[in-house]
C-alpha cells in the first residue's frame, strides 16, 4: 500500500498512476472521438490516498470542520471506509460550506466560493485527474486557465505576439456574467456523456453537481453552476467553455470571417483580436447568440469592442487581460507596438490592501519582523507583474507600498518611530526584494 509501504513505495505508486492517466490521455489524443465506458476502477485505495498526499494541508475545511490533518489520523481506515462506500455506490458529497470574499478593485463587491469537505476533495482530485487526463489532449491552444504546464504569462506572452505579429485593427473584451454560477448541469452532463459512458462514473459527477451549497445555515440546491474552490470545478468549467466557445470559434467563426481572428482565453477571461471591424461586429452579435443557446450571457456593460490599430494609435484604445493593460507605445526608435502595464484597477485594489495590512499589524510584531513579511508580498507582486515593459509600474506600487509601511510604522506610538532618511537607511541594511523582469515576452 501507498501509506504503509507495504507492496510499493509512494515513487513507485505515483509513476504507476502517472503511466495510468499518461495512456489515458494517449488513447484520447489519438481518436478524438474515443468513448471511455470503464474509469471507476482507476478508484483503487492506493490512488485515493495519491490524492490524500497531493492535496494541501493549509486549505480552509468544510462543513464539518475536519482538516488534513485531522483526517490522517486515522488515514488507512478513513480511505478503507471511502473506497468500499465508492465501490457499492454509497458515497453521496456533502454541501459545500460557501464564504465570500471580496472582489479585488471593487468596493464592497464580492464573490462566493465554496469550500467543500476534505473528504470530498481527496474524491474531486480523482475525479479532476481521470478528467484532465482524457480532455488535456482536446483543449485548443487558445485556453490557459488551469491547465498543466500552462498559465496567465504564457496566455499573456502569446497575446502580446500576436497583436504584434499580425494585422489587428480591433479587440473584443468580453466579460461572461457569472460564468461559473450559470453552467447548467444537464448540458454540462451531456457534453462529457458524448466521451465518457461509465454510468457509475457520471452518477457520481452528477451527485457533485447536485450536492449543493450551504450559507448562513441555509442548504441551496441548484440547476445550475459549479462553485469556484472545487477541486474539480476548473476542468468542468474548461470542458463547458470548450464546447461552447474553443471549438466553436476555430471550426465555425474562423471559416466565416473575411481577416484573421484570434481567440485567447484564461477561464472566463475572453479576449479575441479581429483583422476588421466587419468581423467584429459580427462576432459580437454571434457569442451573444452562442452564450444564450447555452444559457450563458454576456455582461453588456463590461463587454468592449476596443479599436487598437497600429495605423491610428493616438485613436486607438486599451484593454485589460488578467491584470495588466494593453495599449499601444512607442519604441526607442518612434515604432508603433504593442505594450502592456499593471491594470490601474489593480494597482489601486493591491495598495489598499498594502495600507489595510499595516494598519492592522503595524503593532502585534517588531518592526524588522513586519518588514520581512512584508518584502514576501512585495516578492509576489513582482513575481507575478514583472514582465516586459512593466518595470516602471512595479517600481511605482513597490515606491507607494514603501511609503504606506513608513506611514504606519510611525502611528505605532506617539511618537515617530524615523524620519525618512533612517527609513532609507534602514531599507539599504535591511533590502526588498529586487525589482526584476521574471517574464519576458519576447
Amino acid at each position: 500500500m501507498l501509506l504503509q509501504g507495504k507492496h510499493r513505495n509512494s515513487s513507485e505508486y505515483s509513476q504507476t498512476m502517472t503511466t495510468q492517466l499518461a495512456r489515458i490521455s494517449q488513447l484520447s489524443a489519438a481518436d478524438p472521438q474515443m468513448v471511455f465506458r470503464q474509469l471507476m476502477h482507476h478508484f483503487t485505495k492506493d490512488r485515493l490516498g495519491h490524492c490524500y498526499q497531493s492535496l494541501s494541508g493549509r486549505a480552509a475545511s468544510g462543513i464539518d470542520g475536519v482538516t488534513k490533518k485531522d483526517y490522517g489520523r486515522n488515514l488507512q481506515e478513513n480511505l478503507d471506509d471511502l473506497w468500499k462506500r465508492l465501490k457499492a455506490m454509497a458515497y453521496r458529497p456533502c454541501p459545500a460550506r460557501q464564504v465570500m470574499i471580496p472582489k479585488e478593485g471593487k468596493k464592497g463587491a464580492t464573490r462566493p466560493l465554496g469550500i467543500g469537505n476534505f473528504e470530498d476533495k481527496i474524491v474531486h482530485k480523482g475525479i479532476q485527474n481521470l478528467l484532465e487526463a482524457i480532455y488535456e489532449p482536446l483543449f485548443l491552444d487558445c485556453s490557459y486557465g488551469f491547465r498543466p504546464k500552462r498559465g496567465c504569462h504564457d496566455a499573456i506572452r502569446d497575446l502580446n505576439d500576436y497583436l504584434y505579429r499580425q494585422p489587428v485593427k480591433v479587440v473584443l473584451d468580453l466579460d461572461l456574467s457569472n460564468y461559473f454560477g450559470t453552467i447548467d448541469h444537464e448540458i454540462l452532463m451531456d457534453m462529457v456523456s458524448r466521451r465518457i459512458q461509465d454510468q457509475r462514473f457520471l452518477r457520481y459527477l452528477r451527485r457533485i453537481l447536485k450536492a449543493g451549497i450551504l450559507s448562513d445555515g441555509e442548504l441551496r440546491i441548484s440547476e445550475e453552476g459549479v462553485p469556484q474552490g472545487s477541486v474539480c470545478s476548473p476542468v468542468l468549467a474548461n470542458i463547458f467553455a470548450h464546447h461552447v466557445l474553443d471549438e466553436w470559434f476555430e471550426v465555425t467563426v474562423k471559416r466565416h470571417c473575411y481577416g484573421k481572428v484570434a481567440l485567447f482565453r484564461y477561464a472566463d477571461d475572453v479576449v479575441i483580436c479581429c483583422e476588421t471591424s466587419r468581423d467584429a461586429e459580427r462576432i459580437q452579435t454571434a457569442i451573444a447568440k452562442r452564450l444564450e443557446k447555452y444559457k450563458l450571457k454576456l455582461n453588456k456593460d463590461k463587454t468592449r469592442s476596443i479599436q487598437f490599430d497600429r495605423q491610428d494609435r493616438l485613436g486607438s484604445g486599451a484593454f485589460d487581460f488578467l491584470g495588466f493593460t494593453f495599449y499601444l507605445g512607442l519604441t526607442k526608435r518612434g515604432a508603433v507596438i504593442p505594450k502592456l502595464k499593471t491594470s490601474g484597477k489593480r494597482v489601486r485594489g493591491k495598495l489598499k490592501r498594502v495600507n489595510e495590512w499595516c494598519r492592522r499589524y503595524r503593532n502585534q510584531e517588531s518592526m524588522l519582523s513586519l518588514w520581512m513579511k512584508f518584502g514576501d508580498k512585495l516578492r509576489g507582486h513582482i513575481q507575478y507583474y514583472g514582465v516586459s515593459f512593466n518595470g516602471p509600474a512595479v517600481h511605482y506600487f513597490v515606491r507607494q507600498s514603501c511609503f504606506k509601511f513608513l506611514r504606519w510604522m510611525n502611528r505605532r506610538s506617539q511618537r515617530k518611530s524615523m524620519s525618512y532618511d533612517e527609513f532609507k537607511q534602514f531599507m539599504q541594511a535591511v533590502k526588498l526584494p529586487s525589482i526584476r523582469i521574471c517574464h519576458r515576452l519576447f
